[in-house]
């Protein structure tokens, strides 16, 4: 898995390329720091949807929680906050796709939030 490093985006500067900050989709998953303010950003630039699962290694009353998803459209951007369900033993979340050809992924991190 590659380590996505996150963006900072302040409320004055903001993010007018987003494309220009992304990077590729590793085939073997990513992971990316995750908690108040974070958000994994995908851009899909394929002829199909991909899907984008993070996992969520938690439990709730000793039940597993289900990991989450979001499919990106062909052409399309998705955004997923990466709360602090997400974080993994190793304080990071981890993130993996249907597949990567195509796909571009950033990490936002929103100061102040």
């Amino acid at each position: 898995m590659a380590a996505l490093n996150a963006v900072p985006v302040s409320s004055a500067a903001g993010v007018a390329d987003l494309g220009a900050v992304a990077v590729a989709a590793a085939g073997g998953g990513d992971t990316a720091p995750c908690g108040p303010g974070y958000l994994l950003a995908v851009i899909n630039g394929g002829a199909g949807p991909q899907t984008v699962t993070i996992a969520t290694p938690g439990t709730k009353n000793g039940h597993a929680i289900a990991d989450a998803t979001l499919t990106v459209a062909a052409g399309d951007t998705g955004v997923i906050v990466l709360g602090r369900e997400f974080r993994g033993a190793n304080d990071r979340a981890a993130i993996t796709y249907s597949a990567v050809t195509s796909v571009t992924v950033a990490v936002i991190h929103l100061k102040g939030a």
